[in-house]
Parts: structure tokens; C-alpha cells; sequence
């Protein structure tokens, strides 16, 4: 099977960064691209290698699991809502381009002083997670 190519501009929202960084990076050895037609293209494999590397420089990465947990998937952000009833709260988070929902008794939820503004942690732990593969397209190769 052959690995992929991805679009620099496909590649550069895969990382969060604007095409002209993917193409700084892309001058300065860190990633190479090549030209298929009119199109600049980057290897699938070596784009996932970059997004792996660019994690572990993150100031998140301190995000990561703590000792004596379990939960592997945790996410900083911040809150940007929260509502309260008599009983449960629900949260919502954004971290980058992500909306997490979570939903917690109010009790928790005062206790943590979670409101907007308030930088936070979502730790997931699921023992299902959907992934879904975006259709290959003819042009991708």
C-alpha cells in the first residue's frame, strides 16, 4: 500500500499552522515537499512523524498523564461556558479548534471553580473510540 500525500495546505490545518510556516519548515529541512503537477504535496508518514514532534515541544505537553492514571487522552483548554441546574453542570471546553462537552454534578463543578476563562484539563477514557478515515480521493497518491 502505498503511503499517502497530502495537500501543504491539507497538511498545514493538520498541524495548525498557516501554509507559508509549513513551507518555512519545509525550506529549513524539517519537512520535504514535493511537486506533483501544479500541487505541493507532503508524505503522509512523514507528516504524522512532524505532528508527533511538534506534541512533544508543546508547552501542553505537560497536559500529559499524570503518574497512577490510566487516562491517556487529556486535552488544556479553556472554559468558555457553563451552565448550572439544581443538580448537574455541563462544561464546555475549547481547546484549539476543539469543543469538549463534559457533563458533571454541579457540586464538582463549583468545587473545580469552573467558569469562563478558567484554564482546565479534559481527561477522556473510553473504552471506544470511533475513528473515522476521510474517502481517498483519486488525486492523492
Amino acid at each position: 500500500m502505498a503511503v499517502p500525500r497530502v495537500r501543504v495546505s491539507e497538511a498545514a490545518a493538520l498541524l495548525g499552522v498557516s501554509d507559508d510556516t509549513l513551507r518555512r519548515w519545509a525550506d529549513a529541512g524539517r519537512i520535504e515537499m514535493r511537486a506533483e503537477g501544479r500541487r505541493l504535496t507532503v508524505d503522509g508518514a512523514e507528516l504524522a512523524g512532524l505532528a508527533r514532534e511538534i506534541a512533544e515541544e508543546s508547552p501542553l505537553a505537560a497536559a500529559r498523564p499524570r503518574a497512577g492514571s490510566s487516562a491517556r487522552n487529556r486535552i488544556p483548554g479553556i472554559v468558555t461556558r457553563v451552565e448550572k441546574d439544581g443538580v448537574m453542570a455541563q462544561v464546555e471546553l475549547q481547546a484549539g479548534p476543539f469543543r469538549i462537552v463534559s457533563l458533571m454534578s454541579r457540586e464538582a463543578a463549583e468545587e473545580l471553580e469552573l467558569e469562563p476563562g478558567r484554564i482546565a484539563t479534559a481527561s477522556m477514557k473510553a473504552t471506544t473510540v470511533v475513528v473515522e478515515a476521510e474517502p481517498a480521493r483519486p488525486d492523492r497518491r
